[in-house]
This record gives structure tokens, sequence and C-alpha cells, in this order.
């Protein structure tokens, strides 16, 4: 774990270019902006040439698709697949809507994710697993996460991150494992979606996708799990405002001491 690539980040400052969920697009640029990232959002086209050049990474979230959307999100990876900028998507609900899925599935087509990050319903609907998936959660499933996510690594070509109470990470050949977090994160809707943009701002300053998203998610769930040590008192809101805080102040040597991986 490269716990190391959080001190870079906050020196190199990289720009992470986000198609973003209007639902949470406020809480993934104040995380990305309180963590030592500067975010830029966009949803048009007709700048998308312009913004690629000047970002450090792209995050592609599929929240709240439009038509006019997918077509930007499509010229934005086209573009950051050329320019070899770190791609990171989010499938938003793909495991429970055939829309979505189709939808992921032609812009991976198109374009190649440098990193995937979803739920675990989400996840194994790009892999072609069976799993109940529901709505935006990760519903619920018998099969091996692990294989899972390794699989659909190897069937993407690319690392996978399947978050939750653990996070799974595999880049089809390895597998690692973040243990730290709160329930908190899943009763805030915008965690996932800020996670996904984190790793984006990890991945711009680490060519190793594999390492960039393993850090990404334990900065992301220790931060969280040291806050509620702290505030154990905290409840969804004032989680949300907190998370800001730690985002902007935590330390290397914290989530060290903290930190639950393998």
């Amino acid at each position: 774990m490269k716990l190391d690539l959080l001190a870079k980040l906050r020196e190199t400052n990289p720009i992470v270019l986000n198609a973003a969920n209007f639902v949470t697009v406020q809480d993934v640029a104040n995380g990305l902006n309180a963590l030592g990232a500067s975010p830029i959002m966009s949803k048009e086209i007709a700048e998308v040439e312009e913004m690629v050049q000047m970002a450090s990474s792209i995050a592609i979230n599929l929240g709240t698709l439009t038509k006019l959307q997918i077509m930007q999100m499509k010229e934005m990876g086209l573009l950051a697949a050329q320019a070899q900028k770190p791609i990171v998507l989010d499938p938003v609900a793909v495991g429970a809507v055939n829309y979505r899925l189709q939808t992921a599935q032609k812009l991976l087509e198109a374009f190649p994710a440098t990193i995937i990050r979803g739920n675990a319903g989400e996840i194994a609907a790009l892999g072609g697993f069976a799993w109940n998936a529901k709505g935006i959660d990760a519903g619920s499933g018998s099969g091996d996460l692990d294989e899972i996510t390794r699989k659909t690594a190897q069937k993407l070509h690319c690392t996978i991150i399947a978050s939750g109470v653990t996070d799974t990470i595999s880049d089809g050949q390895n597998i690692a494992h973040v243990y730290n977090g709160t329930p908190l994160f899943q009763a805030h809707v915008g965690s996932g979606d800020m996670l996904s943009s984190i790793v984006a701002a990890f991945a711009a300053v680490c060519d190793n996708s594999f390492e960039a998203a393993q850090t990404a998610c334990l900065v992301f769930a220790a931060t969280g799990e040291l806050l509620v040590n702290d505030h154990p008192e905290v409840g969804p809101g004032t989680f949300s405002m907190y998370l800001m805080d730690y985002l902007a102040k935590v330390k290397e040597t914290e989530i060290t001491a903290i930190a639950k991986f393998d």
C-alpha cells in the first residue's frame, strides 16, 4: 500500500474532470478539493476537448444519464484514452437497469477504462454474474466476490474495485482488500461517487492503477473510520459535514495506525 501517494497528490494538486451525477456533484467537488485535488465538472459536449486537455484524469459517473451526456462521456473517454490519461468509470445501477448496463458496455467498447469502481451488484453485472441488485444499492448475491472481481477485471482489462463494507480490488491477477470504514458511508448517498472521483485523483499521480485503487480505498475508508472514532455521536448529516474536514486534515501516520488491509 503506497500511502505516500497522499502527500504526492496534495503536492501535485491533479485536476480531475468529472462527468458527474447531479445528485452528488457538490459532495464530489468538495471531497476532491478537501483531499487536495482540483475538481472540475462538465456536462457540455462542446467543451470536452479543452477540458480533457487540462485534466490530469477523468471520472465518468452514470448516475443521472441523458442521451446528450452519454455522447459527451463517449467523446471524453475517447479523447482521454488518446492522451493516455487515466479514466475511472462509476457504473451506477447497471445491475438494476438494463439501459444503464447497455450504456456502460457501449462506452467500454468505445474506450478502455483504467479503473471501474462500483458496488458488488454493479461489478457482477459488468462481469456477467448473477446478482440481485437493488437500485443504486449492492443488493445480495451468493457468488465469491473475489472471483467476480478478478474475472471482471480480466474481462474488461482494467482494475476493478467492488466497494462496500469490505473493498475488494483486483487487476485480474492480484486481489487486495480494505477492511476499514463505517456504516455511515452507506447512509450517505454521495459516498460512492466521491470515492470514484478520489480514485481518479490517485490514478493521476500513480502509473500503477492497482496501487492507486488500493490507496484511494484505504485513505477514504480510514478517514471515515477516524471521523467516527473521534465523533461517535454523528449521524448521516453531520458525518457528511465532518468528512470534508477529515479529508482535508487526515495524515498518513493516522491512516497507518488504523489501517486494515491485505
